[in-house]
């Protein structure tokens, strides 16, 4: 017997935005609703795969709703999949824990929400499966979870459920942790796993996955966003695809300013690279981070005003894209070297010894110095010592530093 089932987390429908409102609203609009866009295109997908069933592993909403709209939108999308003779196998995580969700909604027919005080188990007859599983009582679960599932049904494909950051991944809190060991001895066939946002097959005897999120909520989750695709043949899990479900992109573009020579130079490579991320974007609203790197003689140029570079940049955005918006622009340069006869250190040494020792420099520099002074506020002012000797050479390592570098 063959058949394929959908496995997803994370979906975090009505997860707030950030990082975009400020910088471009208008963009922001479309981010705001790309979570229930997600999860209209999982749905989308689970119906034109003709999957035999959904499981989710956790943290459908993002937090206790302000009003119903966000519980209705997963409902509607229930209902869609129940209308299509697919069942839903579900279990809470930590952000929609049952303590956590004041308000519920009745579920359509086939779909059922696993508890928290014990783990639960769902028969699917007609496809020989057991889906076992277990929901967050509270938000922070920190006790492996695992002894508490039941041992695997003979004769049938069993499917587990949980939500955990396994023995730990960077970022994210110890939730429900466990090992591969834990999973192994319970015999089940496929561990459905939720909380991780990035997708991984973790382990293939068992299979261990995550899915990753629906849909990225800020620039670390940059990239595609997927859910899994398992395909079963003979009571053996045979493939397990990423199909993407995101309805909009966050992307890390690195531009690389190694030798230019003008800012127009800057901007032609940003271009390039903003082509490259709204072509794999494959027409989904795109907000990129833009990061320059390299050695430029444009370095001091570059930091010396940001906010003319980032809107230089998102005009080179808007003429790639009008679903393109830059979210912020790094500027991670350094001041390009210069090498050989060039540094000339001995003879700029003498220059500044020559300086040193020349009264009537001093005496004007001493003079500029006053003057600055009685300018500045006393606080400032009283930090500011008149002292030629001491600009001097502070000019003078500043200088070496730069052509040494």
């Amino acid at each position: 017997m063959a058949f394929r089932f959908l496995h997803t987390a994370d979906l975090h429908l009505g997860s707030p935005l950030t990082g975009l409102k400020a910088r471009a609203p208008e963009l922001a609009g479309l981010f705001d609703r790309a979570s229930r866009r997600a999860f209209d295109s999982l749905v989308d997908l689970a119906i034109d795969e003709q999957v035999a069933f959904v499981v989710i592993a956790g943290d459908v909403f993002d937090q206790d709703w302000t009003d119903y709209a966000t519980g209705q939108v997963f409902v509607r999308g229930l209902a869609r999949l129940a209308r299509a003779g697919i069942r839903a196998v579900i279990i809470r995580g930590n952000h929609d824990a049952e303590h956590v969700m004041t308000r519920s909604l009745p579920l359509p027919d086939g779909m059922a929400w696993l508890g928290a005080d014990a783990a639960g188990t769902v028969d699917l007859p007609e496809f020989g499966v057991v889906v076992h599983g277990m929901s967050f009582k509270t938000r922070v679960v920190t006790e492996n979870m695992i002894p508490r599932y039941p041992v695997a049904s003979p004769g049938r494909f069993n499917i587990g459920l949980l939500h955990t950051s396994l023995d730990g991944r960077p970022d994210h809190s110890g939730y429900a942790p466990c090992a591969i060991a834990d999973l192994a001895r319970f015999g089940y066939d496929y561990w459905g796993l939720g909380h991780i946002h990035t997708r991984e097959v973790v382990n293939q005897h068992p299979f261990v996955v995550y899915p990753g999120n629906i849909q990225g909520r800020h620039v670390r989750e940059a990239g595609e966003r997927s859910v899994a695709l398992v395909t079963v043949t003979d009571g053996r899990v045979a493939a397990v695809e990423h199909r993407p479900v995101d309805a909009a992109r966050w992307a890390l573009v690195e531009v690389d300013a190694s030798g230019a020579e003008t800012v127009e130079d800057i901007h032609a490579r940003a271009r390039l690279r903003l082509e490259d991320a709204a072509t794999a974007a494959a027409g989904r609203p795109l907000a990129a981070r833009i990061r320059l790197v390299g050695e430029t003689r444009l370095h001091d140029r570059l930091l010396a005003d940001r906010d003319r570079l980032a809107a230089e940049l998102q005009a080179v955005a808007a003429a790639v894209s009008d679903a393109i918006a830059v979210e912020r622009v790094k500027t991670e340069t350094r001041p390009r070297r210069v090498a050989g006869p060039a540094l000339a250190l001995d003879d700029l040494d003498e220059a500044f010894a020559a300086a040193l020792a020349d009264p009537a420099l001093a005496e004007e520099i001493a003079a500029d110095l006053a003057t600055l002074k009685a300018k500045l506020p006393p606080l400032a002012a009283g930090r500011l010592e008149p002292d030629a000797d001491a600009v001097l050479a502070a000019a003078r390592a500043l200088i070496r530093s730069r052509l040494e570098a």
